[in-house]
């Protein structure tokens, strides 16, 4: 049993909620009507992470985490309530890749300088949030919180 604070709004949690849900919205928009004007994407997630299902070649290179980019070429893009599916091009080889929203770290749209971060925690986080899981049993469970993410790194320097 999870050991929330009913005295307590855990915050955290439900930011993290909102911005997978949007992250979810705004993909499956995506996938229905295509990328408008310049919109592209950076996100990156943890390979490691439960449910991810991509190239075992992809899983050598990016061990732990790996920024993908979708923009010009995609394929197959699908949306469920726990992550997405697509195609990606990489050296001329498409690619199918799944990732659940759990695994992603970070959701940037440079083109209008927006940008989410999710931090992993452990249970034992020193604010005492449960984790964000639909299994309130599973105390393991990472927990996530979301910010909104400095988009310097993603700048073009000219």
């Amino acid at each position: 049993m999870t050991s929330e604070d009913p005295d307590t709004i855990a915050y955290g949690r439900l930011m993290h909620r909102a911005m997978r849900g949007l992250i979810q919205t705004v993909l499956t928009d995506v996938a229905e009507r295509g990328l408008p004007g310049e919109h592209h994407f950076f996100v990156t997630f943890d390979t490691r992470a439960e449910g991810v299902a991509i190239a075992p070649w992809l899983h050598d290179r990016y061990p732990e985490e790996m920024t993908i980019v979708i923009q010009n070429w995609f394929d197959g893009l699908s949306v469920d309530d726990e992550g997405f599916s697509i195609t990606l091009n990489f050296g001329d080889s498409p690619e199918p890749l799944r990732i659940p929203f759990d695994a992603i770290q970070t959701f940037v749209d440079p083109s209008v300088e927006f940008g989410l971060r999710f931090e992993t925690q452990g249970h034992d986080d020193p604010d005492g949030e449960p984790p964000e899981d639909d299994d309130p049993e599973d105390e393991d469970a990472p927990h996530h919180d979301a910010e909104v993410v400095s988009l310097d790194t993603f700048r073009k320097t000219h």
